[in-house]
């Protein structure tokens, strides 16, 4: 019987703590897992001697950039995410979360990373924040049909956890192809990852949100105006946040009539 009080214990404090997927049949007790430690350790070591921090990546980007260049179509660029091999999260994920909507659509919203609903359909943005999402822009008369979505990370990370400077260097390169390849003429960055990974910016969604910047397009120079916004998690938290959610929708249509969108 205490036996199984405490396996009890322990699933109930893994799910409070974002374990929500199983990937081994077989459980292993990490805290007493001393290789791990060790490399660990070793890891740490070497990046202090090498006056690296760990919110630095090491990644190196250019098999990406090349990979992800070579696709001349959004399904050659989902194919170039299926064979790329340089983000570990692909090891644990159950689907690859590509993009979703109309490719030809002038607004294109890109968030942070897929949820564990996500990750089991294969489609960005379809769980409770999802359906808060869908609300929010269909306010302003954009129906999902007729925008496009898509994520920073195309794999969920375990547990819902931040992803990792090198995880967001593997793929941006395709983040940045896939908007070259939408071609819109707006982006709505949702979340504070996907305002600071395009942006170049360091501030946090909270001083980011709500202002317009110009995203720049690597291939030939041009811009794209960008706003960042609150991610529709968020807001499922922090609910006294959604009149500034509700100022962002509003800014978002007077620049869509200011271009004719």
């Amino acid at each position: 019987m205490q036996e199984k009080y405490n396996n009890f214990n322990h699933l109930k404090w893994a799910r409070e703590s974002g374990q929500d997927e199983v990937l081994s049949e077989v459980s292993q007790n990490r805290f007493f897992d001393t290789q791990s430690i060790l490399k660990k350790a070793d890891s740490s070591s070497l990046m202090e001697n090498a006056g690296l921090s760990e919110n630095k990546s090491l990644f190196n980007v250019k098999p990406a950039e090349e990979a992800a260049n070579a696709a001349k179509t959004l399904s050659e660029l989902r194919g170039a995410f299926i064979s790329f091999e340089g983000c570990s999260l692909k090891n644990t994920a159950m689907n690859l979360v590509y993009g979703d909507g109309n490719a030809e659509a002038d607004v294109m919203l890109i968030g942070e990373a897929p949820g564990a609903d996500e990750d089991r359909e294969g489609k960005p943005f379809v769980g409770i924040s999802g359906q808060l999402l869908d609300k929010m822009i269909h306010s302003i008369g954009l129906p999902r049909s007729e925008v496009y979505v898509t994520n920073i990370l195309p794999w969920r990370p375990p547990g819902n956890r931040q992803p990792t400077p090198g995880e967001i260097d593997a793929c941006l390169p395709f983040v940045k192809r896939h908007i070259e390849l939408v071609r819109p003429r707006i982006l709505v960055l949702v979340g504070g990852i996907s305002a600071k990974t395009l942006l170049s910016r360091t501030e946090g969604i909270m001083r980011l949100r709500g202002r317009w910047f110009n995203y720049q397009v690597d291939f030939n120079g041009d811009s794209i105006p960008a706003i960042p916004v609150l991610h529709p998690a968020f807001l499922l938290r922090s609910t006294g946040q959604k009149a500034n959610a509700w100022k962002d929708m509003v800014a978002i249509r007077k620049k869509m009539k200011d271009l004719e969108v």
